[in-house]
């Protein structure tokens, strides 16, 4: 069977019995589905041969580009010795050692990590854990929760909850729980002339007066720093954070921090939180926590929060949620190896510079006659296209305008998956300044194909 015959075989046999996620399957009556075979580096190969730029890191998880011959040296060791331990009532070296190291690494303070698959157990966990610390200190009127506008922390009922995107909410509405909604402190949304530290701290106000209001009743507040990523990309200012914590330190609220997809780090250091200075009351990891090879989430706590649930069992304090996968030692091996990569001298300042780089790349695309913004932080880049420039009046979203500029970056050979009228990019940190150049010119022509 020549290739392109294979290929098309593939997606015939994957259509007869695949359901792939955030996908409408009828759209695969026209949109051929891409039927990969092999990694390596920043590029992903089609079987029927063909290379396409991993330009979003396959949904933001491979930080290190595909097949990194250290992390599949660490994986292939660790596969010869342990593939799987349950984690109730044992342990294994490889699982120790990392959160040793996350432990050493997280803002201080945050001693204790508790090990689950994905980044909304993640955020199930936290909020779980936040509530029920309340409850074991005797304070059960704690119990709600609040998020923010334009927020996505992941699919679970719980992570639905607690996000405010109505294209993954809103059908959902009648099962999840009440939350309370701040507003977002969106940059995009700055007043003429206003700084991102100047609308940031404008858009603190509403959250401040709604903490103060509801403190008595509040358990946490979960926040995507810096970059609200499924939210079409929208950025902000490191002093909301600090705003925020000082507020939830002097009126008794938890902080959750979901760094699921800006960890690790993808802003320009280890961590998000750091920019501001703070220490989350719960950090949240998953994506590039393995490097993109495993299932592995992770959130990390305090000895206070651990100290609430340790004591007798007869008490019915312990924290009783578990997965059949937690702590795997396959993931953890590749999260080890993820962290050697990141603790290489100089790295985060490469991964910076790499920013950088992208930035320049991007800078023409501003005065593009339908982009309203270009926007970065650390990697992560997004410009925003829009019907008028004048008024920012965005294209209906039933046009599916970032439908056709997929279209478009697939033709050219770039994995460009944008969100709502937002071309992003969210590349591996192996990027060299070739594939930024490719990178950028694809953008471009995207752009002309989304708008015309």
């Amino acid at each position: 069977m020549d290739t392109s015959a294979a290929a098309a075989d593939l997606v015939r046999r994957d259509l007869a019995v695949l359901w792939h996620p955030c996908t409408q399957m009828k759209d695969h009556e026209e949109l051929p589905l891409v039927p990969m075979r092999r990694g390596r580096g920043a590029w992903l190969e089609g079987v029927d041969g063909r290379r396409y730029l991993d330009a979003i890191s396959s949904w933001w998880v491979n930080l290190y580009g595909h097949c990194h011959p250290e992390i599949v040296a660490a994986v292939q060791r660790q596969a010869a010795e342990l593939e799987h331990v349950m984690l109730a009532g044992c342990t294994h070296e490889p699982i120790v050692r990392l959160s040793e190291r996350l432990a050493a690494l997280a803002p201080a303070g945050l001693v204790r990590c508790f090990y689950a698959d994905s980044g909304a157990a993640a955020i199930e966990i936290a909020v779980k854990m936040s509530f029920h610390a309340w409850r074991n200190a005797g304070r059960t009127r704690k119990r709600r929760f609040v998020t923010l506008a334009n927020s996505y922390h992941g699919e679970t009922l719980g992570a639905l909850a607690v996000g405010s995107v109505d294209l993954y909410k809103e059908i959902y509405r009648p099962l999840l729980m009440d939350v309370l909604t701040a507003p977002s402190p969106d940059c995009y949304e700055r007043a003429p002339g206003e700084s991102w530290e100047q609308r940031s701290r404008r858009a603190f106000e509403p959250m401040l007066a709604l903490l103060e209001r509801h403190a008595d009743e509040l358990a946490a507040v979960v926040v995507e720093p810096l970059v609200q990523c499924a939210g079409n990309m929208r950025m902000y200012h490191p002093v909301y954070l600090a705003l925020l914590r000082e507020a939830c330190d002097r009126l008794g609220v938890h902080l959750i921090a979901d760094e699921i997809a800006v960890g690790m780090g993808r802003t320009g250091t280890l961590f998000a939180c750091e920019q501001a200075g703070i220490r989350p009351d719960f950090l949240c990891l998953s994506k590039g926590l393995t490097g993109g090879w495993l299932p592995m989430s992770v959130v990390l706590t305090t000895a206070p929060v651990y100290d609430a649930f340790y004591d007798e069992y007869v008490k019915r304090t312990a924290f009783l949620h578990s997965h059949s996968y937690t702590g795997n030692p396959l993931a953890a091996a590749a999260a080890n190896a993820t962290l050697d990569l990141l603790a290489r001298p100089g790295e985060l300042a490469r991964i910076r510079d790499l920013g950088e780089r992208l930035g320049r790349a991007v800078a023409p695309l501003a005065g593009h006659p339908h982009v309203a913004e270009v926007r970065r932080t650390g990697t992560i880049v997004a410009v925003e296209f829009v019907q008028d420039r004048a008024t920012r009046t965005p294209f209906p979203w039933t046009e599916r305008r970032g439908l056709r500029a997929y279209r478009r970056a697939l033709e050219r050979g770039v994995l460009l998956r944008p969100v709502a009228n937002v071309l992003y990019w969210l590349p591996p940190y192996v990027l060299d300044d070739a594939e930024i150049a490719l990178l950028a010119e694809v953008t471009s022509d995207c752009l002309e194909a989304a708008c015309a």
